[in-house]
């Protein structure tokens, strides 16, 4: 069934009251089941499950996936099976589209760990109690949802902003529960079937689970270079390519986030990878910059910390300048922002959805007693001057606006900018203090960025007729269970050794990096950095600035990206080059399989993001479970 929309001249000239009758009238589907009992426990377990998920790509690359469409498509297929054996009866849209609003708010709620966290954990090198840091990220994501809900009638219900993201989530709900079944059962394999594949090769890639089952014959390496290097070893600049992380991997993992990055990224990232690990790497370490480790045969190791400890300050310079450039390059976003909070046709007399939309008292109420105790938190848990918290709060509000805005326009969140200017805001209000830096950062940003991505997750509901204040409170019971699992396992894998161990080669942690170093360079001054990362950082920002300004006059028509560039540098070349391999083969998929009506393009091209998002579930899931396992119950 088509989607019912306004069209582009009613959006123009009606009133948010013409408005909200409309789809109160043509869109609203009355008291159809959707928060239920079932929806709310099957989100709450696949959003559990699926952050881990995140947890796992955020240590290998820095960013969040959003996990909305692949728990939509698992839960669909779930209740359809239930309902063919006699177990259960189907799922409603609303029902799912009530699930899908949990599992995603659980799903972005490791992004503070893999960030501002672990920033502040290792510059500290302490452990944040886990009651504390369950405590601060249930907090931040609550204020983010009361700082949301009041832009919903702005920029959800009056100007109708697309939130690409979140449109697709209603477009596959509605082709599921209303076109085909078939169809949708047949996305619901192809997901299936590539998770189980991508768990089984990562199970595999256990040399020590397969020796302990006696299977270890099929093991199958992490490495794909081992044959080359029993003939010979190649070298750049007398330094063994393995030392500089220029390998490759079987990461499908890796492979598949590539493939939902794009090839614009995965180019971007190669290239960067290239220049960072074969070129500047090799220079770093003839000029004596980065430092190596002596190993029991005198041999010295170099790998990815030592390199990446000075090459960063290259790559997130560059980020940091193109982040910033695009940021404020688009003034109609930042004048949008404000523009209309407080314009007249905001007003209504009487208002058809009192009874449907959130009530504002919950904000009136809400955003005081939250806000005040993020900044007790902050105080009593980081250390943070209750003034200078307090002052962050007001700040989420601007960030919030400026990152829906966009968000709204092009499902990108810009949290990495606004962070960024966070930490140079404090390191002018509280110069030196690098605790204050990173956690008023995280404060702003981090509420910020779950504010913007909540809004993309009510969209689907909008378009479907579902009640919001429902969707309000499927939020926070995802924002519960997200806090409950993935706390405890981000606990369990990444911080077993200390701070000092959250950062390894395997998971290299990107965005705490990035983190920790704008900190300490905005705190400590450059002066502490060797004259060749000081240069490294200048070349860097301006290389950001010229690809950036490059990509704007051409309307994005440019394959680099400043950002993808610059990623490389905190990030192993054998991951970057699976990142690229991915977005390489959906690219030249989607060229040579154009007929809509063959095989090749309906699995690969037409269910591109099923099988990326399978991939990346069911891998994720087994290299959390493996880490566990291998630690736990192998070698305890």
């Amino acid at each position: 069934m088509a989607i019912k929309q306004l069209t582009e001249e009613q959006i123009r000239t009606w009133t948010l009251e013409q408005k909200d009758r409309w789809w109160f009238e043509n869109v609203w589907r009355g008291d159809m089941p959707q928060l239920t009992i079932r929806s709310a426990t099957t989100g709450m377990c696949l959003g559990g499950v699926l952050s881990l998920t995140n947890l796992y790509v955020g240590a290998k690359t820095g960013w969040t996936l959003g996990v909305g469409i692949t728990s939509v498509i698992l839960a669909f297929a779930m209740f359809k099976i239930l309902t063919k054996i006699g177990l259960g009866k189907e799922f409603t849209i609303l029902e799912n589209n009530a699930m899908q609003s949990i599992a995603t708010a659980a799903g972005y709620m490791t992004a503070p760990m893999i960030s501002s966290l672990g920033a502040y954990m290792m510059v500290t090198n302490t452990v944040v109690p886990m009651y504390s840091t369950m405590l601060w990220v249930i907090a931040i994501a609550l204020l983010g949802v009361l700082f949301a809900f009041p832009l919903k009638r702005r920029f959800i219900n009056d100007e109708q902003h697309p939130f690409p993201e979140g449109r697709a989530a209603g477009i596959v709900m509605d082709a599921l529960h209303s076109g085909d079944a078939a169809e949708g059962m047949f996305k619901a394999k192809m997901l299936v079937s590539a998770g189980a594949l991508s768990a089984l090769v990562k199970l595999m890639q256990s040399h020590l689970i397969m020796e302990k089952v006696r299977l270890g014959f099929l093991a199958i390496p992490e490495f794909l270079d081992g044959w080359l290097y029993k003939l010979t070893t190649p070298r750049i600049g007398g330094i063994d390519l393995r030392e500089l992380t220029v390998r490759a991997d079987t990461d499908f993992v890796m492979m598949a986030a590539g493939g939902l990055m794009g090839i614009r990224v995965g180019v971007s990232l190669m290239i960067g990878a290239l220049i960072n690990y074969l070129i500047l790497a090799p220079y770093g370490i003839a000029l004596g910059d980065v430092h190596g480790r002596i190993g029991p045969d005198g041999t010295v190791h170099y790998g990815f910390r030592a390199i990446t400890a000075w090459a960063l300050w290259g790559g997130v310079a560059m980020m940091t300048t193109a982040s910033l450039l695009a940021f404020f390059a688009k003034p109609q976003i930042l004048l949008g922002a404000f523009r209309g909070v407080f314009k007249k046709g905001m007003a209504i007399e009487h208002d058809i959805l009192a009874q449907i939309e959130l009530p504002m008292r919950v904000f009136v109420i809400g955003i005081p007693v939250v806000g005040t105790a993020v900044v007790l938190l902050a105080h009593q848990f980081f250390g943070v001057k209750p003034w200078l918290g307090a002052t962050a709060v007001p700040l989420v509000f601007i960030f919030t606006l400026i990152g829906v805005n966009s968000t709204a326009l092009t499902s990108i969140t810009p949290t990495g900018a606004m962070g960024k200017l966070t930490q140079l805001t404090y390191g002018v209000l509280d110069p030196g203090n690098i605790k204050t830096n990173i956690m008023t950062a995280g404060i702003t940003a981090e509420v910020a960025g779950n504010a913007s991505n909540l809004l993309m997750d009510i969209k689907p509901g909008y378009m479907l007729g579902a009640k919001p204040r429902l969707q309000a409170i499927g939020h926070v019971l995802g924002i519960l269970a997200g806090a409950f699992v993935a706390v405890p396992v981000f606990y369990l894998v990444f911080l077993r050794n200390g701070p000092a161990g959250l950062v390894t080669d395997q998971y290299p942690m990107p965005a705490v990096n990035i983190w920790k170093a704008v900190a300490e360079a905005l705190t400590q001054g450059l002066s502490n950095l060797p004259v060749s990362a000081r240069w490294a950082a200048l070349f860097g920002g301006l290389l950001g600035i010229g690809l950036e300004s490059i990509r704007l006059a051409t309307k994005g028509r440019f394959w680099l990206s400043g950002v993808g560039v610059g990623l490389a540098a905190v990030i192993p070349f054998n991951t970057c080059f699976a990142m690229f391999l991915g977005s390489l083969f959906f690219w030249l998929a989607g060229r040579a399989f154009k007929k809509p009506d063959t095989t090749a393009n309906r699995m690969l091209v037409q269910n591109q993001e099923p099988i990326c998002g399978g991939v990346i579930a069911g891998g994720g899931l087994m290299g959390i479970l493996v880490i566990l396992i291998e630690n736990f119950v192998l070698n305890p």
